[in-house]
């Protein structure tokens, strides 16, 4: 048995989202407040009652709802906001007599087992009763209802801040599959079936859920504050799971002598300190005597006397560690002290779980952010390793992992089907909404070949994709190179932004399109026009990509040997016709002809002068469009560090210096080129215009989108 999915409305950023986890470890990633902690906390929410609902628990826009509610309305048809969290099982034959109580009826026949949890109010109409009879209760201020102070409650949303608990309760229904859409929504006109005062006790043998906070106090050698020992957490370890100490009596009877002989040594190291203390008179017609006595608990040695130390090995091959010296664990460093202290916690939540009096099947592990204080090797070890260090549950019960995190390293070490990917809603007024997308159906639905390119190439990378607000796909190291210099000196904006640049090149961009698609994330994919001479031979699909075939731009009838723009978009070969495409024609449609959140951007022509000469031309590749943007600065002798400086250059026409320019970059170390530019310093040359242009399109994409007014609120 295993949870299979689960569904979460109104709560925080998840207006409606279902979640599918992995039959063993699910990865939830995604940007900053992009809802990951908010699916895990959703359980916490309902399934444990030592934590409640607060009002900002609620979506955003149900805070609109609160905050416009009229008592003095007609509000006999009024629905408040409720948070819905449906859980879905699935069930195998040793676990169905568990779950009698959640079958929608006695046809059942294997579906998924659905649980829906509501936190709604207890009675509407005594709430609104309730909240009027508050009202009317406060006192208004001496400078009338229009001054600063403001009494409670203000509005509804003010008066739930305060009444919530005793006010909204959670509500448990049995869902049934078969009424349920293909999302396992349930259809138009279906009721689920209340359930009684005892649903919680079903639910709590069902499954139990454990929490591993990313804020783990772990001291080191200067720490200070709220912190923890490794010692310490291997102490309640011992204490909760191991066998104790109790029937060596040789041992015993030594700690007992040991006892007794510092209790001697302390009565007479502190003789003379006690007897002061006694001539003090302590009010009282009997003082109580002192003694300082040792205790010697065998349970609680761990934790008070015996600490956890690191052995280092001696010898040549650094295995032995029979006589090697020992440092205590405050002298080892954070990463891997807290790698031991997340497998102890793991274990102790594991050993707990069976030692259950019920023991629910179920037992859902909730990590956040394990990579704190590890490097990116332990990153990796732990998320390789953590299900090994579980025993083997037995037969009916089951245990699942779900780790929240930032880390390319754990993320890359698994394949893309347990990944799941929290990303910001889009759409129209979604400003506080995710979505979830679930990765495995991306992994089934892509063509093999493509998806283990894309699988190796992030995890060789080790690129921050799911993590960022917007990615830029480039064409190589220069572009690599230079975007954070030319967003630096133009987009300042962009940089409050996260954004990814992955080097890909222009024959593989065309291999993200699906991942992008499906991700929906901001992309500018900038690229080279790669013009070469046009098929000499009848077969016009021949591909023209021999370094001998290149030709400038202007050159008749030339094509593009670019697979991303002949094969991804937007599909044309004529340089001619790629040059003459306008602005908004370069960001990729959907399938309806709408404009996606993909733009590509390639060399356009610009106006250049030399000397008396004027022209519009456009270059090849990026060094080239420089050249031919930044003219008399590139062929200045005082940059010939860049490369780009044509000997006796002043004597060449317009063409002419074209021409050789597109021989020289085509010879042209390029890493040089770009380091050179970086080491320039000066800030007198232009960057290309359509990578400015590719540029200012992101920067729209990911510019704030102006609020929608408050209703009520004056604002049109």
């Amino acid at each position: 048995m295993r949870i299979k999915s689960f569904r979460v409305q109104n709560f925080r950023r998840l207006k409606n989202v279902r979640v599918d986890l992995d039959a063993e470890t699910t990865i939830f990633v995604g940007a900053n407040n992009s809802g990951k902690t908010s699916a895990t906390h959703v359980f916490q929410r309902f399934l444990d009652s030592n934590v409640r609902f607060q009002i900002y628990d609620f979506s955003a826009d149900c805070w609109e709802t609160f905050s416009r509610f009229d008592p003095e309305a007609d509000n006999a048809e009024i629905e408040f906001p409720e948070i819905c969290f449906d859980l879905w099982f699935e069930v195998d034959d040793d676990n169905v007599h568990r779950v009698l109580d959640l079958l929608p009826g006695l046809d059942w026949d294997g579906e998924p087992v659905g649980l829906r949890m509501i936190y709604g109010p207890k009675d509407p109409l005594s709430l609104i009763e309730r909240y009027k009879k508050a009202r009317n209760e406060r006192k208004l201020p001496q400078d009338g209802p229009n001054g600063t102070y403001k009494p409670w409650p203000t509005d509804l949303m003010d008066y739930l801040k305060k009444a919530l608990a005793s006010e909204y309760e959670i509500r448990h229904y049995v869902l049934d599959a078969r009424q349920c859409d293909d999302d396992l929504s349930p259809k138009a006109g279906y009721t689920p079936f209340l359930l009684g005062s005892s649903a919680g006790a079903i639910i709590s043998r069902l499954v139990k859920v454990d929490f591993l906070n990313a804020q783990r106090h772990l001291t080191d050698a200067e720490s200070h504050g709220r912190a923890e020992d490794l010692s310490r957490r291997l102490s309640r370890y011992y204490q909760r799971n191991l066998q104790k100490f109790e029937t060596d009596l040789a041992a015993l009877s030594a700690l007992a002598n040991s006892e007794s002989a510092l209790n001697e040594h302390f009565a007479q190291a502190f003789d003379s300190i006690l007897k002061s203390v006694e001539h003090l008179g302590y009010p009282g017609g009997s003082n109580a005597g002192l003694v300082v006595k040792a205790s010697f608990n065998v349970q609680n040695m761990l934790s008070t006397s015996a600490r956890v130390h690191y052995v280092l090995p001696s010898g040549r091959n650094g295995q032995n560690f029979e006589s090697s010296q020992a440092l205590p664990d405050q002298y080892n460093g954070l990463g891997f002290k807290n790698l031991i202290y997340m497998a102890v916690e793991i274990l102790d939540f594991h050993h707990a779980w069976e030692d259950m009096e019920v023991q629910p099947p179920v037992h859902l592990i909730m990590i956040e952010e394990p990579e704190a204080h590890l490097h990116a090797q332990l990153q990796q070890v732990f998320i390789r390793r953590v299900f090994e260090l579980l025993p083997e549950a037995k037969p009916g019960y089951h245990t699942q992992l779900v780790v929240t995190t930032h880390s390319s390293h754990i993320l890359y070490e698994s394949s893309f089907q347990p990944i799941r990917y929290f990303c910001r809603d889009k759409g129209d007024g979604a400003l506080h909404r995710s979505d979830v997308k679930n990765l495995s159906i991306f992994y089934n639905g892509e063509k093999e070949a493509t998806r283990e390119f894309l699988q190796q190439y992030l995890k060789l990378t080790h690129c921050d994709l799911f993590f960022a607000d917007a990615a830029i796909l480039v064409e190589g190291n220069v572009e690599r190179l230079l975007l954070p210099l030319i967003i630096d000196r133009h987009f300042p904006q962009l940089k409050a932004c996260h954004i990814t640049i992955l080097e890909v090149g222009g024959a593989f961009a065309h291999k993200f399109q699906e991942l992008l698609d499906f991700l929906d994330i901001a992309t500018l994919v900038i690229t080279d026009i790669d013009s070469v001479e046009p098929p000499a031979g009848a077969d016009s699909d021949q591909r023209e990509t021999d370094r001998s075939q290149a030709c400038v731009t202007t050159t008749p009838e030339a094509v593009t040997s670019n697979e991303t723009l002949k094969n991804w978009f937007p599909k044309l070969t004529s340089v001619r016709e790629l040059l003459d495409l306008p602005a908004s024609e370069k960001v990729v449609k959907f399938h309806g002809g709408e404009d996606s959140n993909i733009r590509v951007a390639y060399q356009t022509r610009q106006a250049v002068a030399w000397g008396t000469e004027r022209s519009e031309v456009a270059g090849r590749t990026l060094e080239e469009a420089f050249a031919l943007e930044n003219l008399p600065w590139s062929q200045d002798q005082a940059r010939k560090i860049i490369g780009l400086c044509i000997a006796k250059s002043e004597q060449l026409s317009l063409e002419d210096l074209h021409e050789a320019i597109f021989k020289r970059v085509r010879n042209l170390d390029k890493t040089r080129f770009a380091l050179g530019l970086i080491a320039e310093q000066d800030t007198a040359w232009k960057t290309p215009q359509y990578i400015v242009d590719g540029l200012t399109w992101l920067s729209d994409q990911l510019a704030p989108k102006p609020a929608m007014p408050r209703v009520g609120s004056g604002v049109e």
